[in-house]
C-alpha cells in the first residue's frame, strides 16, 4: 500500500533524526538537513537556463517541483537559488528580519549591486553557475574598529563598500525599499515551495545558518589572502575579532530557532582547509567551538560541513560533547572520519559528485554497497554528496543509481 505525503514526510524525518541522535534508522539517510544532489542539472532538466531559474520565481518553483517528484532523495535536491550573504548576519540584533536577509538571490543582487556575487544573466553567462567571488574590502588597521563594534562597523563601513546602491543617501533609501519588497517575493516563493515540497512526502528539519568568525573575516572582510597574512601580520588583533564575533554569529543562528524553530543550524567552513594544524588550533578551533557549544546550550544542534581534506583537525572535533551534531565532510576519509568520530557525532558525506558526475550506475551501485559495509554499523551515518550542485550533463540514470543502491544496500 502506497504511503500518504504525510506519511512519507515523517518518515524522511524519521530516518534523518535517528541517524543525528546517533541512533540507528530503518536505513542510511540519503541527504543532511537541506542538502541532496541538485544545483546546476535542477533547471537543465526544465528547460531553462541558469539565468531563468535565479530571477524568474515561477520558473524556478516548477523546475524545483519536477526535479524533487522525480527523484525523490530523503533531502529535496532542488530549491530555490539563494547564496550565503553578510547581510543577514549584519541583522543578527534584529531576528524578525535579519533570517529573511540571509540569502542573496539573483533579484535581490541586482538590486544590491553587490560585490561579493556574480549572477548568471548580470555579469556572467546565462548558463553559467552562480558565484561567490568576495575580496578584501577592510584595512588591517581596522580590526580595532570591528572589534570593538563588529556590526556597527560591518552596516556603516563594509557595506557601503560593497553595495553600489548606497553610494549616496537617495540611493540608499531607494535600495533598501527595494531590497524588502524582493525579500518579500523571495519568502512568498519560499513558501509556495515548502508546500509543494509537504505535497511530494518531503518533511523537513527546522534550520538555520551561521558562519564560523574567522570565515565572516575572510569571506567577507580581509579575503582569504589577507587573512591568512594576518595571522602572521596581525595574530592579536584577528584573535580579538574572532572572538568579538563569536556572540553575533550566536545571535544569527538563534534567529532562526526564534521566527523558524530552528533545531539544526548550518556552518559551512572555508578557511579550514588553508590552515595548518598549528594555525587551525590558535586562530580558528576556539572561536569555532564557542559558536557550537553556544548554540547547543539553547537546544540547537550544528550540521558543520568541513570544506576540503579535514584529516589533519579530525581529532579537535572529539574536544565537542557526545550528540552535539552532524560531521559533514567534503573530501574527508569518511570511513576513517566514521572510525574516529563514531561515538561523538553523526557522520555524514561520502558520495563524491565526482562519481555521480562520471562514474556508471554499476559503478555506483558498487561504491555504495562497499561503502555502506564500512561505515552503516551501528547507525549515526548519513550519505551526502561532497557538494550539493551537479554540473549540467550530470547522467540522470546516475540519479536513480544512487537512490536505488541506497534502497538495496541501506536497510539495517
Amino acid at each position: 500500500m502506497s504511503k500518504t505525503p504525510q506519511e512519507l514526510a515523517q518518515e524522511r524525518v524519521a530516518r534523518q533524526m535517528a541517524a543525528i541522535n546517533l541512533e540507528i534508522p530503518d536505513r542510511v539517510p540519503l541527504g543532511v538537513v537541506f542538502v541532496s544532489i541538485g544545483g546546476d542539472i535542477v533547471p537543465e532538466y526544465s528547460g531553462i537556463t541558469q539565468a531563468q531559474f535565479a530571477h524568474d520565481y515561477e520558473k524556478a518553483l516548477a523546475a524545483v517541483e519536477k526535479y524533487n517528484a522525480d527523484f525523490p532523495f530523503d533531502v529535496p535536491g532542488a530549491s530555490l537559488m539563494g547564496l550565503g550573504g553578510i547581510f543577514g548576519m549584519a541583522l543578527s540584533d534584529h531576528s524578525d528580519i535579519s533570517t529573511m536577509a540571509s540569502f542573496i538571490t539573483g533579484p535581490v543582487h541586482k538590486v544590491l549591486r553587490d560585490k561579493y556575487f556574480r549572477f548568471p544573466g548580470n555579469e556572467i553567462g546565462e548558463d553559467a553557475t552562480p558565484q561567490f567571488i568576495g575580496g578584501s574590502f577592510m584595512e588591517a588597521e581596522e580590526y580595532d574598529a570591528l572589534a570593538e563594534d563588529p556590526l556597527n562597523f560591518i552596516v556603516e563601513t563594509i557595506l557601503p563598500r560593497v553595495m553600489k546602491g548606497l553610494d549616496t543617501p537617495k540611493s540608499a533609501m531607494e535600495t533598501w525599499t527595494k531590497f524588502g519588497v524582493e525579500l518579500q517575493k523571495y519568502q512568498d516563493a519560499s513558501i509556495r515551495m515548502g508546500i509543494s515540497a509537504a505535497g511530494q512526502g518531503y518533511g523537513f528539519l527546522p534550520f538555520g545558518i551561521t558562519q564560523a568568525p574567522l570565515d565572516v573575516i575572510a569571506d567577507f572582510l580581509r579575503g582569504v589572502t589577507d587573512t591568512v597574512l594576518d595571522t602572521r601580520r596581525h595574530p592579536q588583533k584577528l584573535k580579538k575579532a574572532c572572538e568579538a564575533l563569536v556572540e553575533p554569529m550566536v545571535n544569527f543562528g538563534l534567529a532562526f530557532k526564534e521566527k523558524l524553530g530552528a533545531e539544526i543550524m548550518f556552518i559551512p567552513l572555508h578557511m579550514n582547509e588553508y590552515l595548518s594544524p598549528k594555525l587551525y588550533k590558535e586562530f580558528y578551533w576556539p572561536t569555532l567551538k564557542k559558536v557550537i557549544l553556544r548554540l547547543l546550550d539553547e537546544g540547537v544542534k550544528s550540521m558543520v560541513f568541513f570544506e576540503g581534506h579535514h584529516e589533519p583537525h579530525l581529532e579537535t572535533i572529539l574536544e565537542l560533547p557526545k550528540g552535539w551534531g552532524v560531521a559533514y565532510f567534503e573530501k574527508t576519509d569518511i570511513v576513517k572520519a566514521k572510525e574516529v568520530l563514531k561515538d561523538n557525532c553523526c557522520v555524514a558525506g561520502g558520495l563524491p559528485i565526482s562519481l555521480v558526475v562520471n562514474g556508471t550506475p554499476e559503478e555506483i551501485d558498487f561504491f555504495i554497497k562497499d561503502l555502506f559495509e564500512k561505515v552503516k554499523p551501528g547507525g549515526g551515518f548519513m550519505l551526502a554528496p561532497s557538494t550539493g550542485v551537479a554540473p549540467v550533463g550530470t547522467p540522470l540514470e546516475n540519479l536513480l543509481a544512487v537512490i536505488d543502491a541506497v534502497e538495496k544496500y541501506g536497510y539495517y
